[in-house]
């Protein structure tokens, strides 16, 4: 850990095709090894399968009402009091919201065999979407431990 200061929080551009900073975070959790061309064409191909999924409503839209779906309000860290470990129910930050929900859509998407990952990962944003689908369980665990660990929360810090 850093002893001189915090790292500067660096902005994200947004991507180019639906001018969204959402998009552009999708695109980089998305991305391995630094292959981002192949990213931006695995989540602009979901993108336009959502938009034949839910004509509706614009797939953008889609992305961010799915976010808010999956987004952890608690979790649980653990502590260390007098030789025992506590899960301290915490509640998460904004950016750290943003990251769990777009990490769990990405593993679970990845985690759908004999799917191409486009197809994948446009699955799994319908099902956050539609409050169902494993990043939505995923939630609920989280929430469900943090809620049975509420009578530790005076070890917060």
């Amino acid at each position: 850990m850093a002893r001189r200061r915090r790292a500067e929080r660096r902005p994200v551009t947004p991507d180019v095709k639906h001018n969204s900073e959402l998009v552009a975070h999708l695109i980089n959790a998305v991305m391995q090894r630094g292959k981002k061309s192949v990213a931006k064409s695995i989540v602009y191909g979901a993108l336009d399968h959502l938009r034949q999924k839910v004509p509706d409503t614009p797939p953008v839209e889609v992305l961010a009402r799915a976010m808010e779906n999956v987004k952890p309000r608690l979790e649980v860290k653990s502590r260390r009091v007098g030789g025992a470990t506590y899960q301290v129910p915490v509640e998460v930050a904004e950016d750290r919201q943003r990251a769990l929900a777009l990490r769990w859509l990405r593993t679970f998407a990845q985690a759908r065999r004999g799917v191409p990952m486009q197809q994948a990962l446009a699955y799994e944003i319908l099902d956050a979407f539609n409050n169902t689908g494993n990043a939505i369980k995923k939630r609920d665990d989280t929430h469900k431990m943090a809620q049975a660990n509420k009578a530790f929360a005076h070890y917060r810090w």
